[in-house]
């Protein structure tokens, strides 16, 4: 956001990242953005605010941010050689209006040793990143072959959509 121009200040919503089980998986980004987009409302004056969930989709299964090393070698296994997508959902709200959307972008791995996903975890701790990895890291430099769509989105934020939506319907530039 800083380098696209924005000034702002980080808050974290104290709230949760459930969603419905039933929720098909390319809803649920949006979903998690929107919900944590509702928890600022009550507080809303003259700010816009900017919420935004990331998922990993491989084979309609969503994976999360691992809970362990084991979790991240086993996400980052299943990823290893495969394309797989990054769905990203952004919330846009201020006090008179709202929009939402989500980015998708298709990535490709190369094929990853056993060695090469412990080194990853080892010195990076991916434990905070869905599926396990950054793509601006060690890890998207060594192990990206491919990707189709938004850069940024992998990186959590599809911010090309953000800036033009801010300066579009939110008169924020």
């Amino acid at each position: 956001m800083k380098e696209a121009g924005f000034e702002f200040q980080i808050e974290k919503p104290d709230g949760d990242e459930a969603f419905p089980p039933s929720l098909p998986v390319d809803q649920v980004a949006k979903y998690l953005a929107c919900q944590k987009a509702e928890l600022f409302r009550p507080s809303l004056h003259d700010e816009v605010v900017v919420t935004a969930d990331t998922v990993v989709i491989l084979n309609d299964t969503i994976l999360n941010k691992p809970v362990d090393r084991n979790h991240a070698i086993h996400m980052l296994q299943s990823l290893s050689g495969k394309t797989h997508t990054v769905m990203t959902g952004v919330c846009i709200i201020s006090k008179e209006r709202e929009t939402s959307f989500d980015e998708t972008t298709k990535v490709t791995f190369k094929a990853l040793s056993l060695q090469e996903i412990e080194f990853y975890i080892d010195n990076y701790k991916p434990y905070d990143k869905a599926g396990s990895y950054g793509a601006q890291d060690w890890f998207g430099m060594v192990a990206i072959e491919k990707i189709e769509g938004s850069y940024f989105n992998v990186m959590g934020l599809p911010i090309h959509r953000v800036y033009q939506i801010l300066h579009e319907q939110f008169d924020s530039l």
